[in-house]
């Protein structure tokens, strides 16, 4: 798909596919297309086109349904394709080719690699069971109110309106 852009009377052209040689990489990944049974269903979506899409709502982090308004190809279809490659490891080994190709560039210093991770307990955390709770007014499923006290407890009562008294005269 060309999105262009005008600007002061010229037009700039962005594509938003994949070029060719990072194409010509992750095709051989894909996993063989499966025939439908009946062999009289709709062809599906070329695979180009749906990893254009996958890859358009990764960029922009668009909604799955704002490929309907692209010339890429449907949500529906580009979703489907997603879990479908996402279950068959594609998309990991399209990460995996990234970083050999980014080390072969830059040399990743993979003896300088560290993990992070929290060493410490959450503070609003709590414990793993969740049927024993620290306030003891508190269900261990119960949300609890802004103000510190349970929903319904006694000091959370509407005030009466107090009757306005006529000024004495």
């Amino acid at each position: 798909m060309d999105a262009s852009n005008r600007t002061s009377g010229r037009t700039i052209v962005r594509y938003w596919g994949l070029p060719d040689a990072v194409w010509a990489q992750i095709a051989p990944l894909l996993p063989p297309r499966k025939p439908h049974p009946l062999g009289c269903h709709r062809p599906r979506v070329d695979d180009r086109k749906a990893m254009d899409a996958i890859f358009f709502v990764l960029r922009t982090g668009c909604q799955w349904n704002a490929l309907n308004a692209t010339d890429l190809c449907s949500s529906s279809s580009a979703h489907r394709r997603f879990q479908e490659w996402a279950a068959a490891g594609v998309f990991e080994r399209v990460w995996a080719l990234g970083l050999e190709a980014y080390d072969e560039l830059r040399e990743i210093e993979w003896a300088y690699q560290a993990m992070d991770g929290a060493l410490s307990k959450a503070p609003l955390g709590g414990s793993s069971d969740r049927s024993q709770s620290d306030r003891p007014w508190q269900a261990g499923d119960e949300a609890q109110r802004a103000g510190g006290r349970p929903w319904g407890a006694p000091g959370h009562r509407r005030r009466r309106r107090e009757p306005q008294r006529s000024p004495a005269g």
